[in-house]
């Protein structure tokens, strides 16, 4: 029975049906009730994307509660043998969200199934209409501070020159044109690009091959600090991802992300220079 040491954190269709039957696997589904009713890769088990969000204005995208996350991990079965494989059906957001969350809680082993469920079903991967049974009750966790920037952290780091802050957002947001908060614009220093522009839309939303190239032109570059956010850290979750990917040592998500800056009193804003 082949397991997933040796294998990178993003991995193939190929890679994941070889090992369906592995011990201590645990595959997540972070598409939507309806899609994994319809058909999911076998034995996986659906996490409403919703639960890995705090889901409070302002700043809906804050970490979920010690209890509930204590609770979601103990109905997976968590252990800290486990080898988790997470999917989803818009290119990586919600599956690296849940990335994020395994790094929150200091687990280590997991993988991204790179496309997602639509790469599954293009390479031919069974589907499964059987719903495994939650596990158990509430695990007890210890959570780590290392992968998340909070606004205090952030705005103490405003300037430093081995920061780089990617914003996720779609440009009219980083512009100020769209309004989502109080207040509009960008952090202070904040390089922009959009999540989606990082999918390969020819290869069922695959990570773009060329992403450490234009992560270099944009200067994220892996000797900074690289600190990603949106409006609720749930598109930044496939940046958080891409970082971690390409084996950046400094990687944090803003989870507050623009919900929390753009409305808060004290956050400095950049906008455009108007010419």
């Amino acid at each position: 029975m082949p397991d997933f040491s040796g294998l990178p954190l993003v991995i193939e269709p190929d890679d994941l049906v070889a090992r369906l039957d592995a011990p201590h696997l645990i595959v997540v589904d972070l598409t939507s009730a309806a899609r994994y009713g319809a058909g999911h890769i076998p034995g996986a088990r659906f996490v409403d994307p919703k639960r890995t969000q705090l889901g409070q204005p302002p700043a809906p995208g804050l970490l979920p509660t010690h209890t509930s996350l204590e609770a979601l991990f103990g109905e997976l079965g968590h252990t800290a043998n486990a080898v988790y494989v997470v999917y989803d059906d818009e290119g990586g957001g919600w599956a690296g969200r849940f990335i994020w969350l395994l790094d929150v809680i200091g687990h280590k082993a997991y993988h991204y199934l790179d496309g997602g469920l639509h790469a599954w079903i293009a390479a031919g991967g069974p589907l499964s209409t059987d719903v495994p049974a939650p596990v158990g009750g509430p695990v007890s966790l210890t959570l780590h501070e290392e992968p998340t920037a909070t606004r205090e952290y952030l705005q103490s780091r405003l300037g430093a020159t081995d920061l780089a802050i990617w914003d996720a957002r779609a440009p009219a947001e980083y512009t100020g044109e769209k309004v989502l908060a109080a207040k509009g614009g960008h952090i202070p220093g904040a390089i922009n690009f959009e999540w989606t522009a990082g999918m390969d839309k020819t290869r069922d939303l695959r990570i773009r091959t060329d992403m450490a190239q234009i992560l270099k032109d944009l200067g994220i570059t892996p000797d900074k600090e690289v600190i990603t956010h949106c409006q609720t850290h749930h598109r930044s979750g496939f940046t958080y991802l891409v970082a971690k990917a390409l084996g950046y040592p400094r990687v944090k998500g803003y989870a507050g992300s623009w919900g929390e800056w753009g409305n808060h009193p004290d956050t400095p804003v950049e906008l455009p220079v108007k010419h």
